[in-house]
């Protein structure tokens, strides 16, 4: 659950400034979407933040809050700790709404957490992105997306590029490629992960602020996004 928001730690403002100046077009959508408004999470420790992306992945945000809520519930309306939650039967977790494939991936998150694999919220402030992202998709149903999620959203990382994420890649085809203008956006138009890699050389070290904003040019995508060269 979300009980606050904080700023993110690095200067966004110098941020959109060198990213303008590097790279022009990118600079076009950040200057007509306007001031980077991320605001991060609250910072559960990494076994409640990983806790609440297995709970909705693949589900409704309304549905997944609601198991969400009869879980934290089911333990005394907090996060249960990792030894609580390896303790209660699997009765007790299919009560609160949750499948088996998602009580098998909280029960591994659990015991991975108990045996030093997904860190504590101390020691991954101190890890580089890299062994982060390598440490947590060691968890069932933990992929390489769901982490890059909590170094932009939860630990303010400012050089996090998600280029398996829908929304990056439309973003990046209606900002930089020539779209046809007759034909509705389909999959097919989707930038790729090659593509957008490349475009974000010019990106660094400031991946995850251009990220926000390519997320912000799929929201304005019935404003004709297509940026002149």
């Amino acid at each position: 659950m979300i009980d606050g928001r904080r700023a993110v730690r690095y200067d966004a403002a110098r941020a959109c400034r060198e990213l303008a100046a590097a790279d022009p077009k990118l600079g076009q959508l950040i200057e007509r979407v306007g001031l980077f408004r991320l605001k991060l999470k609250s910072q559960h420790s990494p076994f409640e933040a990983l806790l609440e992306s297995i709970i909705y992945q693949q589900l409704h945000g309304k549905a997944a809050a609601a198991i969400l809520k009869r879980l934290l519930t089911a333990f005394g309306e907090l996060h249960p700790a990792p030894e609580h939650l390896l303790a209660a039967p699997d009765e007790r977790l299919r009560a609160c709404g949750l499948s088996a494939s998602k009580t098998k991936a909280l029960r591994d998150l659990a015991a991975k957490t108990i045996d030093g694999t997904v860190p504590t919220l101390a020691a991954i402030r101190r890890m580089p992105d890299e062994e982060i992202i390598e440490r947590l998709t060691e968890v069932r149903g933990i992929g390489t997306w769901t982490v890059e999620m909590l170094l932009i959203f939860r630990l303010g990382r400012p050089n996090v590029l998600p280029v398996t994420d829908y929304g990056i890649r439309k973003g990046f085809a209606l900002t930089f490629l020539r779209l046809p203008k007759t034909k509705p956006f389909d999959a097919s138009m989707l930038a790729t992960a090659d593509q957008i890699v490349r475009r974000a050389q010019r990106w660094q070290p400031w991946c995850s602020v251009a990220s926000w904003y390519l997320w912000r040019a799929c929201d304005l995508a019935g404003k004709a996004m297509v940026l002149p060269d």
